[in-house]
This record gives C-alpha cells, sequence and structure tokens, in this order.
C-alpha cells in the first residue's frame, strides 16, 4: 500500500550510484497526488542531473510479468504510476562491484535513479501496473546494451513470483548467466589539442582516454563533430587553442584567433549540451587587462586587451552555457616543446645576456600540474565553474624567472638585464599588448582539496 506524508528523501543502495527515492505522496478520498520528479529538490539532495531526454510508460496486465535483466547505455529514473513492482537490479560494469545485486519494492511513494551499466529487472506485482521511466539519452538499436539471464544462480534473485510461476518473454530466458555476461565498459575521455604542450601532459595523466589532433578531429568541420561518438564519452577535455598572441594581432591571425578559440569552441559546447558531456577548457590570465592590485578571482569581471585575450574570454562565455564545465584559467605555461624556460636555458648555453620584461608579475604554470589538476576536478566531482590554476609561490616577474633558469643551470644570474614592457617592446610593430598583472587567486583550487606544486620546486625538476 502506498505510504502517505513521507518526506523527499535519497538513500545510497549496496550497489555505487543506484539510489532509491522516497517521495511525497499526497492522498484523500478522491486519490492521490505526488511530484514525481522534480530536478531542484532531487539535486540539492544528491541525485545526478538526469537531463532526461525521453519518457517511457510500461504497462503490465498481469500480476507476474517480468522483464529483464537489461542494463543500457544511458542513466535511467523509474517510478510507479499505479500498482506495485519488484525490483532486482544487478551491476553489470567493469569494476569491483561487477555482480553486485540489489531488490526492493517499488510502489508510488518510491522511485529509483539506475545509473548506466546497472542492469534493472521489474516483476510486477499488481495488476493493471504502470511505471514510468525517464532516460537521458534517445534509444537507439546500435547502442551498447549488456543482459542478465532472469534465473542466474550467481545473482540469485529471491523473486516473489517463482520464474516457473512468472510471464517472461523468450528474448529475456536466452540471456548469458553472468559468467558469460561482457561487463560495460565505463565511459571515455577524449583529449583535443593531444599533441601540444597540454595535450602531452594529458596524455600522461589519461593514459586510458582517447586522443586527438586536429587531424583527426576538425571541431570547425560539422562533418568531423558529426563523426564523433559523443555517448561513448563522458568528458571532453579541450587543449587546443590558438595562442600565437603577437600574430593575433595581425588580419590573418585575428579570424584564425576567432575561428579556433572561439567559433571551434562554441561548437564543441552544442555537442557536449547535446550528449551531456562534460567539458574541460583551458582558459587564460590574458582574459584580464592586469590593472588590478591583488590576485584575480574566479569572479572578477573580464577586461581583455587585445586579441587574443578578447577570444579566450568569449570561449569562456560559450563553454559557461553547457552545464558540465570546468574552466581551467592559467598563465604562462611550460610544458615540453618550445617555451620561454628552455629559450632561457638555451640563451645562457650560448653565452648570450638577454633582457627580459620585469614589470610583468605572475606564475609559471607547469602543463604536468595542469593535467593533474584536471584530473582532480573530475575524479572529486568538484561543482562544475571557473578554477584558476597556476603553481603556488611567490609572484615574480618573466626577468625574475630568466635570472633562476641562468643560476639552476650554473651560469651568472646577473646576465640578465631587466626592462619595462615599454622598454622591451620600444620601436617594434604587431606587438600585442600584455597584462602586467598575471597573478591568479588559487584560493577556490585549494578548497577542492588540490594545492598546486611551487613553481621554483617546478622549475629545479623541470631543468634537471
Amino acid at each position: 500500500m502506498t505510504e502517505f506524508g513521507k518526506s523527499l528523501s535519497i538513500q545510497e543502495t549496496s550497489i555505487p550510484g543506484l539510489l532509491i527515492l522516497d517521495l511525497p505522496v499526497h492522498g484523500d478520498s478522491r486519490g492521490w497526488f505526488k511530484e514525481n520528479w522534480q530536478r531542484e529538490k532531487m539535486l540539492a539532495l544528491g541525485l545526478p542531473d538526469l537531463g532526461p531526454v525521453q519518457n517511457n510508460i510500461s504497462f503490465n496486465d498481469e500480476i507476474g510479468t517480468t522483464r529483464g535483466i537489461h542494463a543500457e547505455p544511458w542513466d535511467k529514473y523509474v517510478s510507479v504510476a499505479t500498482g506495485k513492482i519488484f525490483g532486482a537490479w544487478v551491476d553489470l560494469r567493469e569494476g569491483e562491484t561487477f555482480g553486485a545485486v540489489f531488490t526492493a519494492e517499488l510502489d508510488p511513494s518510491k522511485a529509483i535513479f539506475v545509473p548506466r551499466g546497472v542492469a534493472n529487472s521489474y516483476q510486477t506485482l499488481e495488476a493493471d501496473t504502470a511505471y514510468v521511466y525517464l532516460v537521458n539519452d534517445h534509444w537507439s538499436p546500435t547502442a551498447e546494451y549488456t543482459f542478465l539471464n532472469l534465473a542466474d544462480e550467481t545473482a540469485a534473485i529471491q523473486w516473489p513470483i517463482p520464474l516457473e510461476n512468472a510471464l517472461l518473454s523468450e528474448k529475456d530466458q536466452a540471456h548469458p548467466r553472468l559468467a558469460d555476461v561482457v561487463p560495460m565498459k565505463p565511459k571515455k575521455t577524449l583529449i583535443l589539442g593531444a599533441n601540444g604542450q597540454l595535450g602531452l601532459a594529458l596524455r600522461k595523466e589519461f593514459p586510458d582516454a582517447e586522443f586527438a589532433s586536429r587531424t583527426e578531429i576538425d571541431v570547425s568541420d560539422p562533418a568531423s563533430l558529426s563523426a564523433v561518438d559523443w555517448n561513448s564519452f563522458e568528458t571532453v577535455i579541450n587543449a587546443s587553442a590558438f595562442t600565437a598572441v603577437d600574430a593575433a594581432e595581425t588580419p590573418e591571425g585575428r579570424q584564425n584567433a576567432w575561428a579556433t578559440n572561439v567559433s571551434c569552441v562554441s561548437e564543441l559546447v552544442k555537442y557536449c549540451s547535446a550528449h551531456s558531456v562534460t567539458l574541460v577548457h583551458v582558459s587564460s590570465d590574458y582574459v584580464f587587462d592586469g590593472t588590478k592590485q591583488g590576485e584575480y578571482t574566479e569572479t572578477d569581471a573580464l577586461c581583455p586587451l587585445g586579441v587574443y585575450g578578447q577570444t579566450k574570454a568569449a570561449g569562456d562565455a560559450a563553454v559557461a552555457t553547457t552545464p558540465r564545465h570546468y574552466i581551467l584559467r592559467t598563465s604562462w605555461v611550460i610544458g615540453e616543446g618550445n617555451n620561454f624556460v628552455r629559450t632561457m636555458a638555451s640563451l645562457a648555453e650560448k653565452g648570450i645576456n638577454p633582457s627580459v620584461v620585469n614589470d610583468q608579475i605572475g606564475r609559471l604554470t607547469f602543463t604536468a600540474d595542469l593535467a593533474s589538476a584536471s584530473r582532480h576536478l573530475l575524479e572529486s566531482k568538484a561543482p562544475f565553474g571557473v578554477y584558476n590554476m597556476t603553481n603556488s609561490g611567490e609572484p615574480v616577474s618573466w626577468a625574475d624567472i630568466a635570472q633562476k633558469v641562468f643560476e639552476l643551470t650554473g651560469h651568472d644570474a646577473n646576465r640578465v638585464t631587466g626592462v619595462t614592457t615599454a622598454e622591451y617592446y620600444a620601436g617594434k610593430e604587431g606587438i600585442a599588448p600584455r597584462p602586467l598583472n598575471s597573478v591568479l587567486s588559487l584560493s577556490k583550487l585549494e578548497q577542492t582539496g588540490f594545492s598546486p606544486a611551487s613553481w621554483g620546486e617546478r622549475l629545479t625538476e623541470y631543468l634537471a
């Protein structure tokens, strides 16, 4: 019998991610009413944001009608409209909990959230029973499904109505035993821009991911994007960008910067939104003009100086429109390939005494730490949004870093001469404006439990 007067609550079950809900049902002599799906309240209690795209109803005439055991490649929210069902769920996902079983009875006052890869089966306990389920992907005959036999001896489900007395389909009776079930693999991570400085670090941090250069997936090409099986990915990390700051000030460079950093990103956002994919996107200190006194926080207003910064700011705005996103705002990136640190080390070795700007202040960001921070946010399920990410330590100038490079490579740091930005670029044309203050606050990231190593420590390791 339906229980009236309960408060909305959500409880975990013995299967990770499988959540059972108590639903408030309000009734009188005329019947009853319930909020069957209430996104705001349910999310506040810990239910994942289902984002349903399809609503299905299963009606069952007879007591004993038994369906399953089916695992689908999407999440499902199941509730009863009329009658009562006995539900059995078996974890068929690849991992330690493969084969775990949970059972419960559902009436209109209960519902259950079934994550992707957890198989579900329902046995009707009352005539004229109807249950409703919301799913967050459209049904497809080509999708990957996994099945288990209703009579599997390992799962040993205690059916209220023995299967020999139940109404089963021939197809359900032919499903394999647990020993022969191929577990459903988890969704994958796709890394775009996998051959750049950050992309190479992400390859090491996410060795099981799929990696794509622009020649493999061209986000500016609708045909290339539409050919991707987006349903197989849980996360996309976008490490591709137009980063030639000075070239962005030229007519051709301006066009390329907007195409790569804005138009392509906007197309990527469309697919991530449509398929509930988490998008990790890398931003830049250039979205600020560098005039602030003190550290920039994630909530400071964007005010870019040049074309590159303008395109990064516009790309950030596009990414922020997809519900599941992390924007990692960073500065002064150092990784594999050509970069400032390697240039200074080369000059030191060649006996060249460089002049380096001393009025641009910030911190280095090593790509290994940026990749590690990306993994941390994803695995810790930190709230979506913008996070500053650089290495920690005392903010310094480019000249200070150059002197440190000279020192660590066994050369005289005094060979580096500090000059102002205005002096350094005097008489040069086509130079993009630089923010003088690139110091980003790390407090928000640190509150998630990630503490970046100091730039000095990482610089020493890098040069070693």
